[in-house]
């Protein structure tokens, strides 16, 4: 009986192990770009307008509010959208933070996600680094995730959305 006990003991002990949630994952890129901070600012500043500068959207519109509280909704170029409310905005630190408010998987592979923005200046006077950094979770929270909903999807996701949103900045403030 003791053996069995033992046996048992371990078995339980081994699927606890196994059996945890999801733990937090995180992306940062930045770019230089060269212009002054408040022309790079004056283009990312407004919550809103993301995708007048982001090659992965197709539109972005909100209610207008640069102000803790404001929403905004992204359509993807594959017409998922998701939803994301603004947290902090700082007009004068030239930063704002903003959270996922309503997810979709097939937009971002997150199941939630915070963001924050920032402008500052750069070796020169007419240069600026833009950084963007966020936490997040995976878009399945389980202790299995399938593949496209894992924390490797969602860092390679996170990553390459905010390298091209930044390639895209750039792209606009330096022609």
């Amino acid at each position: 009986m003791r053996h069995i006990m033992l046996s048992f003991s371990f078995l339980l002990l081994s699927w606890q192990v196994h059996a945890h949630g999801p733990t937090p994952q995180k992306a940062k890129e930045s770019v230089t770009i060269q212009a002054p901070i408040a022309k790079v600012w004056s283009e990312l500043k407004n919550f809103d307008d993301i995708a007048n500068w982001h090659s992965d959207l197709k539109k972005s519109a909100g209610d207008g509010k640069n102000q803790s509280g404001g929403l905004r909704t992204l359509t993807f170029q594959n017409d998922e959208t998701l939803t994301e409310e603004l947290d902090y905005y700082n007009e004068a630190e030239h930063e704002y933070s903003y959270r996922l408010k309503t997810e979709n998987t097939k937009a971002i592979p997150t199941s939630s996600h915070t963001v924050d923005v920032k402008v500052a200046a750069g070796e020169t006077a007419d240069s600026s680094v833009v950084t963007i950094k966020s936490r997040f979770y995976r878009g399945d929270t389980g202790n299995t995730p399938p593949e496209n909903l894992s924390d490797e999807a969602a860092v390679k996701a996170m990553t390459q959305f905010f390298k091209n949103g930044l390639n895209g900045l750039k792209a606009k403030l330096e022609k």
